[in-house]
Order: C-alpha cells, then sequence, then structure tokens
C-alpha cells in the first residue's frame, strides 16, 4: 500500500511550506508549472538543516561564481535580517553581472588609453552633465549605504541603477565613459573583487581594485544646473521642458508656453490659472 502524502513528507523532513521545487524533485513531478507559481507567490520557504533544504554554496559558487553569490547574498537584505534564497534572485546577480562586463567590454577600445582630468568636465553637454551628476550621486549615495549604515542591499541597488543610466548614455563621451567606468569597477570590488580586479586590468589599469582608495564625490558634479519640468495641460503631460534649476515660475511658464508641443494645446484657449511647483511640475489650466 502507498504512503499517504502526510506520511511521505515526515519521511523526508519537508512541509507543505518548503521549497516547492525540492518537493517536486522528491515526488518526481514535473516542474514546468514551478515558474508561473513562483511568479504569483514568489517563494517563502525557509532553508533549515533540520528540513535538508538548504543551499549548497560550493555548488552555488561552481555554477555562478564566488562574486555572483556573494553579491546575491548582500544584495537579498540587509545583513542583519535573514532572507529567503531563490533561484531567480541569484539568477538576477548573475545577468547584472554580465551587464556590467558587456557595457564595459563593449567601449573598451573608446576608453582603454583615455585620461581626463577635472579640467575636462568643464562647459559639459545636458546629456554628460545627467550622466555625470547620476555617477557622482551614486558615489555619494554608496559611500553613505556602506560607511555609515552597513546598507550593502541599497548600495548595490544605486550601482544596478547606475549601470541602467550607462545603457541609456548616447553621448559615449570616452572621458566621461572612462571616469564612470572606473569609478564603477571600484564602487563594485567590496562585493565582487574577482570581476572588480579582471575589469579593471582591462581598462588598463595597474595592480588590484583594494591598492586605491574608495570613490569619493565630487560635490561640483552633485549640483544640478538643469531641470527637467513636466508640463500639464488641464491634468494631462504634454511635454517636458528643461530650464534653469533656479528658475522662477515666469520663466518656466514663459519657456513652457513657447514649447510647440504645449502650443498645440494652448493656442486659441484661455488660460485659466497655473499651478507651479518649484522644480517639479507646471500645469496649465485652460478652457
Amino acid at each position: 500500500m502507498g504512503k499517504t502524502l502526510k506520511e511521505f513528507l515526515e519521511e523526508n523532513h519537508l512541509t507543505l511550506n518548503d521549497n516547492a521545487k525540492l518537493l517536486f524533485d522528491k515526488l518526481g513531478l514535473p516542474k514546468d508549472i514551478l515558474s508561473k507559481l513562483e511568479e504569483e507567490y514568489g517563494k517563502s520557504d525557509k532553508m533549515s538543516k533540520s528540513k535538508h533544504n538548504t543551499v549548497d554554496p560550493d555548488e552555488m559558487i561552481e555554477k555562478y561564481g564566488a562574486d555572483t553569490v556573494r553579491l546575491y547574498i548582500l544584495f537579498a537584505a540587509p545583513p542583519e535580517n535573514n532572507f529567503d534564497w531563490t533561484d531567480a534572485g541569484v539568477e538576477g546577480a548573475h545577468r547584472f553581472l554580465k551587464r556590467v562586463w558587456n557595457i564595459i567590454l563593449e567601449n573598451l577600445e573608446l576608453i582603454k588609453d583615455v585620461e581626463y582630468t577635472k579640467e575636462d568636465f568643464k562647459n559639459l553637454s545636458e546629456e554628460d552633465q545627467k550622466i555625470r551628476r547620476k555617477l557622482h550621486q551614486t558615489i555619494k549615495k554608496v559611500n553613505d549605504d556602506i560607511m555609515r549604515n552597513y546598507q550593502f542591499n541599497t548600495a548595490i541597488a544605486s550601482i544596478m541603477e547606475l549601470v541602467n543610466e550607462l545603457y541609456s548614455y548616447k553621448n559615449k563621451s570616452p572621458k566621461i565613459l572612462k571616469e564612470a567606468f572606473e569609478n564603477l569597477i571600484l564602487m563594485l570590488s567590496p562585493f565582487t573583487p574577482f570581476i572588480a580586479d579582471e575589469l579593471w586590468r582591462l581598462i588598463g589599469k595597474e595592480g588590484y581594485t583594494i591598492q586605491y582608495p574608495f570613490p569619493e564625490p565630487d560635490e561640483e558634479a552633485l549640483i544640478e544646473k538643469t531641470k527637467e519640468i513636466p508640463v500639464q495641460i488641464n491634468g494631462k503631460v504634454r511635454a517636458k521642458i528643461t530650464v534653469p534649476a533656479d528658475a522662477s515660475e515666469e520663466e518656466v511658464i514663459e519657456t513652457a508656453l513657447k514649447n510647440e508641443s504645449v502650443k498645440k494645446w494652448t493656442d486659441g484657449k484661455q488660460i485659466v490659472k497655473t499651478i507651479f511647483i518649484k522644480g517639479k511640475i507646471l500645469n496649465i489650466v485652460v478652457k
């Protein structure tokens, strides 16, 4: 006579809340529906030696590399918290490191022999200013999170945001990219030292990242010289305008009314009122 499900679970030290993949493996059931279940419900099982559902670190390191495993563990939760191990999470960390590797290699010939000084970053285009500001905002955030609060997960999240911005950066100024890549690698070094050291040498630097100072933000780069302001017409965004960061309400309205997209919705209509939140948004009410 076959065992009951309850007997099977007890014999294999499992509960219904345990890792679904392990349960499916034990029962010999197809696992093709797991991805849908995980997308809808996620995984909430706790690892425990008594339940025989722990993750083998050697197996994970062999599959993904030590840097990926370390990055995932530090990114998953603050160091004082427990977290649930998920295959999707470690695979996401692996994909992120591949993105870092790829963007640097794709631009390697452009930046490898480039040198720069702070003087090179004066009179930059709007896009160059924006990406450089994002770089130094990230450096500041990572410093604060690591040095003051030991919040490695939020530091890593900030670095991920920077990488996304670098992928969107169209101008590809060699000096801007060289500064960004150097600092990106140094910020990643405490979390992923092996890939950081390899990339460090690939971009033409000597030695190991641990021998170099951790990045410090350029306070001047943090200053926003311009702001992008959404312009709403009767509550719907119809345009975005770029104005000096300290522009007055009158200057913003004047710039907005010269914008072709705004003119399309305001020409021939009466402006009833304007609502301006400095540095945030302009709403024009017409009838």
